[in-house]
């Protein structure tokens, strides 16, 4: 018996579809508990099907939203159909896939791919088989709307399809899909290309087993007049690029011909697709060869797709010049990720360096509400990888074109070329160099155009050169930009508050200590533009003053200077409530603020502290509720924990021995010890670095928890999870200098991981650095535990820190290694060319540690003889040699 709607349930199942589509938030609210009752009859989703595929009377959203009810449904609770129900639903999917509409067809498409999606590729076997024998329907509807389905599982289900699981489907729908590139019909021709894309990056075996005429059948569409297959075609070969390079390069030229014309399309989202193709070339070896014949072709083809597009400028309301007033919407606002505290060494020549292991965010989103990828975008990018593989060889097919638009009358064109010197900035910075000195006062002039859009796109060029200014005399160039950056921060556009913001946190980290004489003066500015944000903005301002407080250090802690900043930073910390993500960006600003302020900062270091204390044992009190009953409690957002803990970092670091009676009159021990067991790195990462900061700030509070401490911190050497495995070594190094010999129980819970971490190939800089000091640290206070070692680890540890500047945690380090060397001198034999270049990396040791340094080489020297150390250190480059000669006299 097949099964027949009810007339009075048919009408009661139109009226709530017809009820669904009302605007009104009641009738909205009625129509989801009508929808809950209904569940609960198993024969409801038989009735959405019916008016999905059969009930042609009434109108197609009516028909269509049925349907997408149903999909839900399946969604949710398909497991519970009755069988009966489900057989219903699949046979009339498949019966109805050819349906007149378009949009009754996509919905069914959809409703199949979310039904094979819950496991049913394998319980439906006649699905696949039975879709692509309905593409060989003389009925055009049938066949679109049977690709239609193909192409939402392909896309769907892409990994099973290529799997044992179904017996590998692909060996006959890849030839399949393939025939249909010739189809009379070009949304066919778009779907067959689309379902086969599905399968490139997976490099799926059926694929590459027809790979040849896969790429033939796509030369063969290149003309397309359809922009849809054309897009596809493009889609495909960027994709074929990253695979399957090898079968592309015999074409490579007519490949590059192609795309240079796709790239200037009619259609954008097919010159978006073409223009991909750059960006991926970009990263192949052979990108320099291949295109480098092309670049006078491909340069200004970029350059173009970089202006603005109509459109781009109404949406971001290009002709509105004034907006601060404009409060935010939420959805302006986008999420932003904590970085976590990382302790990184300071390097020869250069400040600290960011940990390798953390991907630098890019700065290059010069237009970020518009953050839909756009070409503007995609030229932008592929125009700053290029510059960084052809350097200053793309520079004669730039420059010629770059005065016309850096000149232009026309504001869209001009704004294009301040945006192309800013991505070329990077890459052709040498050869750029000799234009620097005509260039950045005209970019400066551009901070004052009438267009806020010009204004905004010359603050990122110019902090992309924020380098070169900085290396320049104070009052030549730096001066001017940071008077007119300065103006653009109480800029009446919020565009370009923002750019200027951004701008000028860039031109903080470039310039340091070179703002000091200037101090005052951003204060006032940065200051003023507290009570002129919207919500946004401020955010982003927090930013700026943290990098600036990093930038000038303790030049920040003079009492104008503190009067200045700390009320309305303080006075935003007691507005925000404890749920307020605001937070996030007003605790690390207030980090930066502490350590930088040091002393200065204790009269507001107490209710900071605290309510530190109670963001971390909150979120520590909700993720045990969580834990314990998740249908109950919600999962905590544990930034708030991660923060709190960096800030608590930073107050240790800033304040050292005054932190000791916040931390004697408060549980943080005790919240530490859970938070170093978190499941989440993150949190150990920052556990880490507030134990290593409180040790140094406060032992005794630490001391009576080492017996605790020490096994867990052991359990977290494990490089997998770089940056928390970097902190742990570090702070077991700074626990090691506090306890002295008490360390020795403990060392063999860690030695062996250290050792083993810094014989690893392949381990980032920071954490080898790290591990070095460590069994440094570890030798200086346990000799006779670690010395025996010696063998197996010195190549590493010399070769590790011969870059390091000259510093207290090198100099312990060092102590260590001298200590050992006096244990177990032949731990050292076979490798001592490599110590005596680590000895040599030494500025100005001190008096104590050079003569450990000139003991052990004489001791050496005495050892083997005269003969043999003149052979020996004939080895030594000349400059290793000097040096030993002029500071040890060997």
């Amino acid at each position: 018996m097949e099964w027949r709607p009810d007339e009075q349930g048919l009408q009661q199942v139109l009226q709530l579809l017809k009820d669904s589509q009302s605007p009104n938030t009641v009738t909205q609210r009625a129509v989801q508990q009508k929808l809950e009752q209904l569940n609960q009859f198993p024969d409801f989703n038989n009735y959405l099907i019916f008016v999905l595929t059969r009930l042609k009377t009434e109108d197609e959203p009516t028909r269509s939203l049925s349907g997408l009810i149903l999909k839900n449904n399946v969604k949710a609770h398909y497991q519970n159909f009755p069988p009966t129900v489900a057989d219903f639903i699949k046979q009339e999917c498949l019966n109805s896939i050819g349906d007149p509409s378009p949009l009754i067809r996509a919905t069914i498409g959809i409703l199949i791919t979310t039904i094979a999606s819950k496991g049913e590729l394998q319980t439906w076997p006649e699905l696949l088989p039975q879709l692509c024998n309905l593409l060989n329907s003389e009925d055009y509807n049938t066949c679109e709307g049977s690709f239609g389905a193909l192409q939402k599982i392909c896309e769907d289900s892409s990994e099973l399809l290529d799997s044992d699981a179904l017996n590998r489907p692909l060996n006959i729908m890849i030839p399949k899909f393939l025939q249909f590139f010739k189809h009379c019909s070009p949304k066919i021709r778009s779907h067959a290309v689309a379902c086969v894309n599905q399968f490139i990056i997976g490099r799926a075996q059926a694929l590459m087993d027809n790979i040849d005429t896969f790429i033939e059948s796509l030369f063969a569409l290149a003309t397309d007049e359809d922009s849809e297959v054309r897009k596809n075609v493009c889609r495909a070969l960027v994709m074929l690029l990253e695979v399957r390079i090898d079968r592309l390069i015999p074409h490579m030229h007519s490949i590059i011909q192609y795309m240079l014309q796709r790239t200037q399309d009619p259609d954008e989202n097919v010159a978006l697709e073409a223009c991909e193709f750059w960006l991926t070339l970009a990263e192949q070896p052979v990108c320099k060869e291949m295109l480098s014949g092309h670049l006078v072709q491909l340069i200004p083809i970029l350059v173009q797709g970089m202006k603005y597009s109509e459109i781009d400028i109404i949406l971001l309301k290009g002709d509105v010049e004034e907006d601060e007033a404009v409060p935010d919407s939420d959805q302006d606002i986008k999420p932003r990720f904590h970085k976590s505290r990382t302790v990184t060494l300071q390097h020869e020549g250069g400040e600290g360096e960011e940990g390798e292991d953390i991907d630098d965010e890019d700065d290059d989103d010069d237009d970020d509400t518009l953050s839909d990828w756009n070409l503007r975008k995609c030229s932008a990018a592929a125009l700053d990888v290029l510059a960084n593989v052809f350097r200053d060889e793309l520079l004669p097919h730039l420059l010629p074109l770059l005065k016309g638009l850096l000149f232009h009358p026309d504001w869209v064109v001009k704004e294009s070329g301040i945006l192309v010197l800013g991505a070329i900035a990077e890459g052709c910075m040498t050869g750029m160099v000799q234009y620097l000195p005509e260039l950045i006062p005209h970019l400066i002039q551009c901070l004052c155009d009438k267009k806020a859009l010009v204004r905004s796109i010359a603050c990122w060029t110019l902090s992309r050169y924020a380098h070169w200014v900085v290396s320049q005399p104070p009052d030549s160039f730096l001066k001017p930009l940071m008077t007119e950056l300065l103006k653009r921060i109480l800029d009446g556009n919020k565009r370009v508050q923002e750019a200027a913001c951004s701008a000028f946190a860039t031109l903080e980290e470039e310039a340091c200590t070179e703002l000091v004489p200037y101090l005052s003066f951003i204060l006032d500015t940065l200051v003023f533009a507290f009570g002129k944000y919207q919500h946004k903005n401020l955010l982003i301002l927090y930013d700026a003053i943290g990098t600036l407080a990093d930038s000038v250090g303790h030049h920040l802690n003079q009492q104008e200077f503190i009067q200045k900043l700390m009320p309305p930073l303080i006075s935003k910390w007691n507005e925000l409530k404890d749920e307020d993500k605001d937070l996030f960006p007003l605790l690390e600003c207030l980090s930066s603020v502490a350590t930088a302020l040091q002393s200065g900062f204790l009269p507001y270091c107490e209710p900071v502290y605290q309510r530190c204390v109670t963001l971390v044992q909150k979120t520590l009190a909700q993720a045990m509720m969580y834990n314990q009953q998740p249908d109950q409690y919600e999962a905590p957002d544990k930034d708030f924990m991660i923060v709190a803990l960096d800030l608590l970092s930073g107050l240790a670091e800033g304040l050292g021995g005054h932190v000791e009676q916040l931390v004697a009159r408060s549980n943080i021990m005790t919240l530490l010890f859970q938070c170093m067991q978190d499941t989440m790195p993150e949190v150990r990462q920052s556990s880490f670095a507030l134990l290593g900061d409180l040790t140094k700030a406060c032992f005794p509070h630490v001391k009576p928890c080492i017996a605790e401490f020490m096994p867990i911190l052991g359990l977290n050497l494990n490089p997998e999870f770089i940056s928390v495995c970097n902190n742990a070594t570090w702070a077991i190094g700074e626990i090691a200098m506090q306890m002295g010999a008490d360390m020795q129980p403990y060392v063999g819970v860690v030695l062996p991981h250290l050792v083993e971490i810094i014989n690893r190939p392949n381990t980032p800089k920071t954490l080898l650095e790290n591990t070095a000091i460590t069994i440094g640290r570890l030798g200086f206070v346990c000799p006779q535990e670690v010395a025996p070692q010696l063998q197996q680890f010195i190549r590493p540890w010399c070769t590790s820190l011969r870059n390091i500047r000259d510093n207290e945690e090198k100099d312990s380090a060092f102590r260590g290694i001298c200590v050992m060397i006096g244990v177990n001198p032949a731990g050292v034999v076979q490798d001592f060319i490599f110590f005596c270049d680590a000895v040599a990396s030494w500025v100005t040791p001190k008096d104590d540690l050079r003569d450990m340094f000139y003991k052990i080489l004489h001791g050496f020297k005495e050892q083997v003889g005269e003969e043999n150390w003149q052979q020996f250190s004939e080895q030594f480059p000349p400059l290793l040699k000097e040096r030993l000669s002029a500071c040890y006299g060997v």
